[in-house]
């Protein structure tokens, strides 16, 4: 008999006490008996009782559950990062903690994912569920990632994705303060896969995707995986300094067509309109060197582990502060 496949599952934590524990339940009748299972939980710093019932799940399951408690609220993508580090199995699933994905579709994606051996397989849905204003926002983060990541305009950058842990490795070298999971994909691998899955109405709560978090996670993928902003600001300084070049040329006709204007106003015109251009030339330069040794430099943490439930033969844990 062959031994089963090593299988993670992460799962970002925020607020979601009523479904959290079903949810592990679920995951755990359907794929214990086909897969050596492995579930991590990442508590986002929730609100509500998340913590509690996490580590209440963690007592009841310690083979399977790992359970990290973050000290502050760090957005998706890097309680994910934290997740990545932590796990040991040979794929690892990323999905919400809101049942919008069936647990069925993902006995259906880590098989496709074994079968394939592709690096990444993302899904994809006929229909989204999602609130109006999420949609909106998905289809604007779509339309960005086209540009900035150079991302394959086919490909729908779906929060419930498998990983394989060679990629994983890949992923976790990233140790700067604003990881966009899917751009450091990206970059990493094109070995990509995508399988159509369900996607169905979120039974309670709300969303915790604000225009605040969208907004932060488009800055993500702006400052930390593209200069691509930058360049545009350079080329906006040339332009204004084409613009001023010919302005200069329309200011002297006209002074040659008009001499009674204000004697200085050629010069003015043409010393500020070209000054500037050459000023913003020299900014976009400066902000390509100084965007890069940003990301290069910055040692804020992605996230700070309050506690971590990790030994699987025991409930003892350890308290200690990560990143």
């Amino acid at each position: 008999m062959t031994d089963l496949h090593r299988i993670s599952i992460i799962i970002p934590v925020y607020n979601a006490e009523n479904t959290i524990s079903r949810l592990v339940d679920e995951l755990i009748v359907n794929l214990k008996q086909r897969y050596t299972l492995e579930i991590v939980l990442v508590n986002d710093r929730s609100q509500d009782t998340s913590e509690q019932v996490c580590g209440d799940i963690y007592k009841d399951n310690p083979a399977i559950i790992r359970f990290l408690s973050l000290a502050k609220n760090v957005g998706e993508h890097n309680a994910v990062m934290a997740g990545l580090n932590h796990v040991t199995g040979e794929y690892a699933v990323i999905m919400d903690d809101d049942f919008q994905n069936p647990v069925g579709e993902v006995e259906r994606l880590v098989d496709y994912a074994i079968q394939t051996q592709h690096d990444v397989v993302y899904t994809y849905y006929e229909k989204k569920e999602h609130s109006l204003f999420r949609n909106l926002g998905s289809r604007f983060n779509d339309k960005v990632a086209n540009l900035m990541l150079n991302k394959p305009s086919d490909l729908y950058l779906s929060s419930f994705k498998i990983i394989k842990q060679t990629l994983i490795q890949e992923i976790i070298k990233y140790d700067l303060p604003y990881p966009y999971i899917d751009g450091l994909i990206l970059r990493a691998t094109d070995d990509i896969g995508r399988l159509k899955v369900k996607h169905v109405p979120r039974g309670e709560g709300k969303s915790g995707y604000t225009f605040r978090k969208l907004a932060s996670l488009w800055l993500n993928m702006f400052t930390n995986f593209s200069v691509l902003p930058l360049r545009f600001a350079t080329l906006l300084g040339f332009l204004f300094a084409g613009l001023g070049f010919m302005f200069g040329i329309l200011a002297i006709i006209e002074r040659v067509i008009q001499p009674g204007l204000p004697q200085g106003y050629t010069f003015m015109f043409v010393f500020i309109a070209v000054i500037s251009g050459v000023q913003l030339i020299s900014i976009g330069l400066l902000g390509e060197y100084m965007g890069r040794l940003f990301l290069s430099q910055s040692k804020k943490p992605q996230y700070i582990i309050r506690s971590a439930y990790l030994d699987p033969s025991s409930n003892s844990h350890e308290t200690h502060f990560d990143n």
